[in-house]
């Protein structure tokens, strides 16, 4: 696990402009191959999560839907549909920011390793956690102030 590409999940998330201020970087051999932040209401689609978007951004650089050998950074725990896809593609480690207790699917809600069977994937959070958890706060804060 390297801060640095927390840093980098951050500053995506940073970017997101409307949408939940959430990125999401994919790693293999120690290089980042795809990052997205959501954009869900920029798009106006359900699944554009930034989980979602960098999983189909690294499946056309492999050209495999298997990604294997890869790590993911994303500064917010994610949800039981990112976390399903994040378990389908055979993603080896996931690094996460801010928990999510009330959709977070790596254990704060639920977890979809035991409920999908995948024991193959390495989990850790809690990564520069005070900095994604204010990235959360503040957007949510100006929603309501606005």
């Amino acid at each position: 696990m390297k801060l640095e590409f927390m840093q980098e999940a951050i500053k995506i998330a940073r970017k997101s402009g409307k949408d939940i201020p959430i990125g999401a970087i994919i790693v293999k051999d120690g290089k980042v191959i795809a990052k997205a932040s959501n954009s869900r209401e920029k798009e106006q689609q359900t699944v554009n999560h930034a989980e979602i978007l960098t999983i189909q951004m690294a499946n056309k650089k492999l050209k495999n839907w298997r990604l294997t050998g890869c790590e993911m950074y994303v500064t917010l725990e994610p949800c039981p549909m990112c976390a399903s896809a994040i378990l389908q593609a055979r993603i080896d480690k996931l690094y996460f920011g801010a928990s999510d207790l009330m959709n977070g699917a790596f254990g704060s809600k639920s977890d979809m390793r035991q409920i999908m069977g995948y024991n193959n994937i390495e989990v850790k959070g809690g990564i520069l956690e005070e900095e994604c958890s204010l990235l959360l706060k503040n957007y949510f804060e100006g929603i309501r102030n606005a």
